[in-house]
């Protein structure tokens, strides 16, 4: 899926790297944090029984990692929050990796262009 430069290719241009690589690892996290902020609606709705504003509130909020707005009164509303705010957790690292990915590869594939140039 997400196919980088070996170290004997040249960098792509930025134009299509932007457009290519960074586009197509943007579209994914953010479609990874669409299905883990309706996942967090899911659950609150069906555990505490709020509406879909109030869920999507409390959702995204843990998922921002800001913590939950609203009081909790069932377990199972307790324990579908802190089992998805530890999952919101590793969402966010690795959405944050997947990111920041493509720039490192970059990053790193020049600095090796660079020391088999001067050699």
């Amino acid at each position: 899926m997400f196919r980088y430069e070996h170290r004997n290719e040249p960098l792509l241009p930025w134009r299509l790297f932007l457009l290519r690589r960074v586009g197509k690892t943007f579209v994914v996290g953010f479609g990874v944090i669409l299905v883990s902020l309706f996942v967090g609606m899911l659950g609150y709705r069906l555990t505490e029984g709020m509406h879909w504003l109030d869920a999507f509130l409390n959702a995204s909020m843990i998922l921002g990692g800001m913590g939950p707005v609203d009081t909790l009164h069932t377990r199972a509303g307790k324990l579908f929050a802190g089992i998805y705010a530890l999952y919101s957790g590793l969402v966010l690292i690795g959405v944050a990796g997947l990111l920041l990915a493509p720039f490192l590869h970059r990053l790193m594939h020049r600095f090796h262009l660079e020391s088999t140039r001067t050699r």
